[in-house]
């Protein structure tokens, strides 16, 4: 009987559709998007909103909360950085995607912070799309072109057992607000060792920029969000 339930709760899932809300002020592209998502089986736009502050409103008087938020940043009445904050502190466990047209490193790391769960340009291809959307949905978060394509898995790595207490010090730092030769200024050493160090986490935990790292950093409780 438990195989059996087994096996019906993973055909269960495999044709599940779930459900997707769009937060983004250009209709052109939010309708386009609604459209890309109607042609994947396993996903449906459900509603479509212009700024932060209609979803917000939406939030607080549905029942049902989305499986996924796509949310853009840059809105106006309310943006993506402040939409985020309250859906952190009212609704912590619901999963985001940050919508970006440029990859402005100190924004997205700034999304990232306040609980988003990855990160898309608006000019990414649909096949890393839906990607990015199955990853959000099984495994919490995405992890773009920034790391490695097994950041998907679900497996937990104790990467921060092959770390050294100063880097785990510079990472904790990294995630901050702070430029890299501030962090430099806070530890003490030389922006060619700050190079050093940022080179060896990047190696270590298989991604290629801060956004990365930091992201790394969140799914991982490597550091607090």
């Amino acid at each position: 009987m438990g195989e059996l339930s087994y096996l019906y709760t993973i055909l269960q899932s495999k044709y599940m559709v779930h459900s997707v809300i769009i937060v983004d002020d250009h209709n052109l592209f939010a309708q386009s998007l609604k459209g890309l998502i109607a042609s994947f089986q396993n996903f449906e736009v459900v509603e479509i909103f212009k700024n932060g502050q209609e979803l917000i409103d939406h939030l607080l008087t549905c029942e049902n909360k989305p499986d996924i938020i796509l949310l853009d940043v840059r809105m106006p009445v309310m943006n993506g950085i402040e939409t985020m904050e309250w859906v952190r502190k009212h609704l912590p466990k619901q999963k985001v995607l940050a919508l970006t047209m440029e990859h402005d490193e100190d924004t997205i790391i700034k999304m990232i912070k306040a609980g988003c769960r990855g990160y898309l340009l608006k000019d990414i291809e649909p096949d890393e799309f839906l990607l990015a959307l199955n990853c959000v949905n099984e495994s919490g978060y995405y992890l773009n072109e920034e790391s490695s394509v097994a950041s998907c898995s679900t497996g937990k790595e104790k990467i921060a057992d092959r770390l050294s207490h100063r880097e785990l010090e510079f990472l904790h730092l990294a995630c901050s607000e702070l430029t890299y030769k501030q962090v430099a200024d806070e530890m003490n050493l030389s922006p060619k060792t700050i190079d050093g160090y940022r080179e060896n986490l990047f190696n270590k935990l298989n991604v290629r920029s801060r956004v990365g790292l930091v992201l790394y950093a969140v799914k991982n409780k490597m550091v607090a969000v």
